[in-house]
């Protein structure tokens, strides 16, 4: 039963905030999705098609209610050379592929991968995805005429004022439909969604790419699909994780990934390019009040209906009142906490953070900026973690030489293990007392091994007292040091 009205409050919870939000998103989507084509290469209905086809799927199937999924630019990067070197046939299979890939992820649960995201590669990660949207932006205002400056103004005005007079309308909204009229109406010469390309004529069309069936194909579409799959899971869980924090709702990630799998497939089949997730439309659906899995059906179906059966009105909304959009979306999406943080945080989460905003923003790859936080992460993790060990020795009552470990010895901190003990003094016995200590992988016995035989060496009797059950067992599975002149005693 609570699982009915779950779901009967994801899809009818917020019926009027969903629509109108929806609607709003649809007409954001259109130049994204146009732009994204060109940016593949490819003709502009194909970005149109996989943003109605992911957008309907991922509200059905997804796990993330009032996330907007589409078309993106991070994934149109990766189809350039396969649309130039092979054709759009090859693109539609490797969209498929991309989706089966992702409902195995889902199957083998990758998606618990993201525990290893740190916060600061989060924020980094939104404050990178910030100044890219606002970066996509200055194209349609550099060198342009004072007309395409004063819409803009005039957009972001009505965006930022209109709710302090009633938040009854998304006010964003309110700005693409008066800046179509204004600028209609005023004759101004500007730049229009008509003007980035042909908007289709008719609905998508079921079909099966038209290619070779080989391995030899399937050697071309691995390598890009295992890229696509990759980059669309991370930035649609990543999206999930701050879509999360603006709602308070959790995300099932499993599902999530299964549903972005299955959206990709139904995009392939019916003429339209991978996708996942988009920061920027989230940001805006959950701005103007959208928050139920209404919102992005109702985005993907009125995106379809305007630029099939609407086409001649929705070619007319100028590129400036969109502009305005997307620059709220990149103000809003900011972390501006970040620079009071700066203050307060670790130096190393204030360098992971400056190192996926670095990387991302360079490389235009959200990938590879996430890649490079995760990294830092775990050097500084493996840092702190290292230095946390502690060998003391004492002299025992018998006249033997006590060793006491305390930390964990993996192979970070092994060889800092094996140097903090004397050798060349030994005395005829030691005791190596580890119960306080934990050994982790190969590299943390070999370092245990070298100690054991080193003191042999110089004529010491070794004892290795109080290993854990964990650490004995790999002990007993991979050291070398264990004979008739080494004894070797568990204290648990």
């Amino acid at each position: 039963m609570s699982v009915n009205y779950s779901l009967r409050e994801q899809w009818f919870g917020n019926v009027r905030g969903d629509i109108l939000s929806g609607v709003l998103v649809a007409l954001a989507l259109i130049p994204e999705a146009i732009a994204f084509s060109l940016i593949a290469g490819v003709d502009p209905k194909v970005g149109l098609y996989a943003a109605f086809c992911i957008a309907v799927v991922t509200s059905i199937a997804g796990g993330r209610p009032g996330m907007i999924s589409a078309a993106t630019g991070a994934m149109a990067l990766l189809m350039v050379d396969l649309v130039r070197d092979h054709g759009l046939q090859y693109l539609f299979a490797a969209t498929i592929l991309t989706g089966l890939l992702q409902l195995l992820a889902a199957a083998l649960r990758l998606n618990t991968l993201m525990r290893f995201v740190s916060r600061s590669v989060v924020v980094g990660f939104v404050n990178a995805l910030a100044i890219l949207i606002f970066l996509a932006q200055l194209p349609e205002l550099v060198g342009k005429s004072w007309q395409v400056y004063a819409a803009c103004a005039a957009g972001l005005a009505i965006i930022y004022l209109l709710p302090r007079l009633t938040r009854a309308v998304p006010s964003a909204l309110v700005a693409i439909v008066v800046l179509t009229l204004a600028v209609g109406w005023l004759g101004w010469d500007i730049r229009t969604v008509g003007d980035m390309g042909h908007l289709p004529d008719s609905l998508p069309a079921f079909l099966l790419p038209d290619i070779p069936w080989t391995l030899d194909t399937l050697r071309i579409l691995l390598p890009v699909s295992t890229t696509l799959a990759v980059v669309g899971l991370l930035e649609s869980l990543m999206t999930a994780q701050i879509v999360e924090d603006m709602t308070d709702t959790p995300t099932n990630r499993r599902r999530e990934s299964a549903g972005q799998g299955v959206a990709n497939i139904v995009s392939g089949l019916f003429g339209g390019m991978a996708g996942c997730a988009m920061i920027g439309q989230s940001v805006i659906n959950i701005t103007a009040g959208g928050r139920g899995r209404l919102s992005c059906l109702v985005a993907g179906v009125v995106l379809l209906v305007l630029v099939v059966y609407a086409s001649p009105w929705v070619s007319k909304i100028p590129m400036a009142a969109l502009v305005a959009v997307m620059i709220t979306v990149s103000i809003g999406t900011f972390h501006w906490k970040s620079f009071r943080e700066f203050k307060t945080h670790p130096k190393t989460a204030n360098l992971i953070m400056l190192g996926t905003v670095v990387v991302t923003v360079a490389t235009h790859d959200l990938a590879k900026g996430v890649l490079t936080g995760v990294l830092l992460t775990a050097l500084s993790f493996t840092r702190r973690v290292s230095a946390m060990l502690v060998v003391e020795d004492r002299p025992g009552p018998n006249g033997e030489r006590i060793y006491e470990a305390r930390g964990q010895v993996f192979f970070a901190s092994a060889v800092q293990f094996a140097n903090s003990f004397d050798y060349i003094h030994a005395p005829a016995k030691v005791v190596i007392d580890v119960r306080k200590a934990h050994f982790w992988d190969t590299s943390a016995v070999a370092a245990l091994d070298r100690v054991v035989l080193k003191f042999r060496k110089h004529g010491a009797q070794v004892e290795v007292v109080g290993l854990n059950e964990a650490s004995e067992w790999l002990v007993d599975r991979l050291n070398t040091y264990r004979d008739e002149s080494a004894s070797l005693a568990s204290g648990h």
